[in-house]
């Protein structure tokens, strides 16, 4: 293993924890700030948190579009998007059967699987429009935000006019700790997490194009996997601890969220910085998040009604096992 080959693999660490602690900070940062303008838990959990968590896809796609790397760019969302189902669900429900509220499975779902249709449909915009390779032009980009405003005002609408549980939501506890937080404070985790999340996304990307070189192993592979595991973390973090505490519709919206963010805000944005060819990301890999989010939804209703089980995510993760193998040995 040469020296270069070593140094690519600590950048790749050390720049992801710098995009992990930025994305926290960033987080807690903003929502502190948001706490004390007297904006409620509900709008911060439904906008800071939610975006926080997917900060570091955000930043490592926009990156690898400015820096015309779009391989790593859409491995990392089509990646991302593929992890959150097959390994982060599987691993959830593992850890404790995933009971999904109706809502969820009537709404929500069919939203994630319409998301990962709009990729499928764009990963075949060459053969549709007569192109050499399918491409998300900036003009797509631009829809797939309008999509996404769309989206973010049927979920607060929703959010507002859901019967309320006895059960104290987890967000009002985080809330009341970040209002404690100093302006001064507030301040300094919002720059600096922003500088950890912008010079550690440059970093990652740099890292992750040299190994891709030195490995043999394509930029879209590389994004597919070891960009989309690391993006992941937070999602798979929260998700485990949400199983862990019996919060399994936690767990399932993070999972949902986080998937329709990354192809309508994430894949939008950077596809309107520069047009992104899918170079790498094959239809397999498209119909295989086709496939993990149908089979989301036929565990979910038939089998044991909306229940993921363990039987049920033991099959997810084997099935994420089984193409990650087929990644590496393509």
């Amino acid at each position: 293993m040469t020296m270069s080959l070593i140094a690519s693999i600590i950048w790749l660490i050390v720049s992801l924890a710098l995009i992990l602690i930025g994305a926290n900070a960033l987080t807690d940062g903003s929502s502190a700030i948001a706490k004390r303008m007297g904006i409620s838990d509900l709008i911060i959990g439904l906008t800071v948190v939610a975006f926080g968590t997917s900060t570091p896809e955000l930043v490592i796609s926009i990156v690898a579009a400015a820096d015309g790397n779009p391989s790593i760019a859409v491995g990392n969302i089509v990646g991302s998007n593929i992890l959150n189902i097959l390994l982060i669900i599987g691993l959830t429900a593992l850890v404790r059967p995933i009971f999904i509220k109706k809502s969820i499975m009537t709404n929500e779902i069919p939203m994630l699987i319409l998301s990962s249709v709009i990729l499928l449909v764009l990963g075949y915009s060459a053969a549709l429009d007569g192109i050499a390779t399918p491409t998300v032009t900036r003009v797509n980009g631009i829809f797939l935000l309008i999509f996404f405003l769309l989206f973010m005002r049927y979920t607060f609408a929703s959010a507002k006019s859901a019967p309320q549980s006895g059960e104290k939501d987890p967000a009002e506890a985080d809330g009341q700790r970040l209002g404690k937080f100093s302006t001064l404070k507030s301040v300094a985790f919002v720059i600096g997490g922003l500088a950890a999340l912008i010079w550690g996304g440059d970093k990652f990307v740099d890292s992750a194009s040299t190994l891709a070189r030195h490995i043999g192993m394509s930029e879209a592979t590389i994004g597919l996997t070891i960009v989309a595991i690391g993006t992941s973390l937070p999602e798979l973090a929260t998700s485990i601890v949400a199983a862990v505490k019996g919060q399994s519709a936690l767990a399932v919206g993070n999972v949902i969220g986080s998937n329709i963010f990354n192809v309508l805000l994430i894949l939008g944005t950077a596809s309107v910085v520069a047009p992104l060819p899918f170079a790498g990301v094959s239809l397999v890999d498209l119909w295989t998040l086709v496939g993990a989010s149908v089979l989301f939804l036929v565990f979910g209703w038939f089998f044991r009604t909306r229940c993921i089980t363990r039987a049920e995510g033991a099959v997810m993760l084997a099935c994420y096992l089984a193409y990650t193998a087929w990644l590496l040995i393509k």
